[in-house]
């Protein structure tokens, strides 16, 4: 039973860190942590890549718990979680 709760954590901590593991995520996390409440639209404007893959990777991030999502009338805004702010900080100090 122990060894079984194991895997189940282990599998949750690879889920977090295949979040953050892609130069443009890291890109897209440290993105919203000066700019909070972007649109995929304004994201992939300013990273100057296309709208479909910030799309694909904002939904891995969010699957991780590393970004939030909240709907205004007009787009879907997007944030760091508590998590995306710790792994950004656990990312700088790795430089």
């Amino acid at each position: 039973m122990k060894k079984e709760k194991n895997k189940l954590e282990y599998r949750k901590l690879e889920r977090i860190v295949k979040g953050f593991a892609n130069h443009r995520r890291l890109q897209v996390l440290e993105l919203l942590s000066k700019e909070p409440e972007l649109s995929v639209q304004e994201i992939s404007e300013r990273l100057k890549s296309e709208f479909k893959n910030i799309s694909a990777h904002i939904n891995k991030m969010a699957i991780a718990g590393l970004v939030m999502k909240r709907s205004d009338s007009k787009s879907v805004r997007h944030k760091l979680t508590n998590r995306g702010n710790v792994i950004l900080k656990f990312v700088r100090m790795l430089e």
